[in-house]
């Protein structure tokens, strides 16, 4: 599928700047809309068209999904859109369940309305395994009933279920992939979006004890930002896809706090506990059958590249 047209909503961030540097790696065009907030226009492709834009503001998106006349435009409208674009992290969202609604919630519905108005074929929404909550079940597979513990959580499980209904009414293609814990690099340096993997080494960094929550005996699944990005683009591609499928994009494996902290190197510090899921893993079958996924990098392999 070369040639085409990507709009990729949050390009400037985390994932979606590894995202975009992968498309223009397969030769197709890109359009990054991004307000900065939690993304840096450094991290932005130079082959890449970047707009600044905010997912809130619906009359102002419209123009960049078609060639209408607007930024995006060049005389061919986009034919997918990726949609990365949140205010991460369950911490901020506590802290701020309305701001972190308007952009999680109500942003990602603007993004699958002037998609479905500008006649884009299909558009992958970045989900999140915090939809599971605290399940007794693992590894979790797509079937079990979400259980968010965060307003975060609550609010990209609803946009799954926006997408989802705009493959049901609307016939927009709609795919929603439920990320585990992405790291790699460009991994957000400070702030609300710190994953454990980049607090660590940032403490490593400054000689000071890795912090740890709880006992440390709490697990998850870690995903390589490369793996995540080769996902989104087969959700594009593939054939059995696109009715507003849910898919676990994760690591069959996983690993405890303790043991990411033994690989990165240092004393150690225990902090009191916060209300979290105790253990996460991901069933990828549905990954497997649908898209043809399965991660590549190794946990161990990859903290080992980042340090």
């Amino acid at each position: 599928m070369c040639g085409m047209k990507y709009l990729v909503v949050g390009g400037a961030g985390f994932i979606g700047s590894n995202l975009v540097d992968e498309l223009i790696r397969q030769k197709h065009e890109v359009v990054v809309l991004d307000n900065l907030s939690t993304g840096k226009k450094s991290n932005v492709n130079k082959k890449a068209k970047f707009i600044k834009a905010d997912i809130t503001k619906l009359e102002k998106l419209r123009p960049h999904f078609s060639s209408k006349g607007g930024s995006a435009s060049g005389g061919k409208g986009v034919d997918g859109v990726f949609h990365l674009a949140a205010i991460p992290r369950v911490p901020l969202s506590i802290e701020k369940p309305l701001e972190t609604h308007e952009t999680n919630v109500n942003g990602t519905l603007n993004i699958l309305i002037a998609a479905r108005d500008a006649g884009v074929k299909r558009v992958v929404y970045s989900a999140s395994s915090s939809a599971y909550g605290d399940t007794k079940v693992l590894p979790v597979h797509e079937e079990l009933k979400p259980a968010p513990m965060s307003p975060y959580g609550l609010q990209k499980y609803i946009g799954e279920e926006y997408a989802r209904i705009f493959a049901l009414l609307y016939k927009i293609e709609t795919v929603s992939l439920r990320y585990f814990n992405v790291y790699g690099p460009r991994m957000a340096d400070a702030g609300s979006y710190l994953s454990v993997v980049k607090t660590f080494l940032n403490k490593k960094l400054a000689k000071e004890p890795l912090p740890i929550i709880g006992d440390g005996e709490q697990t998850r699944s870690f995903t390589h930002v490369n793996d995540v990005v080769r996902a989104n683009i087969l959700a594009m591609e593939s054939k059995k896809v696109g009715e507003g499928e849910v898919i676990n994009i994760g690591t069959p494996k996983s690993y405890s706090v303790n043991q990411i902290a033994k690989w990165i190197g240092g004393p150690r510090i225990y902090l009191p506990p916060r209300v979290e899921p105790k253990h996460s893993c991901a069933d990828i079958t549905k990954a497997k059958k649908l898209l043809g996924w399965i991660p590549r990098v190794s946990l161990e392999n990859g903290i080992a590249e980042l340090l």
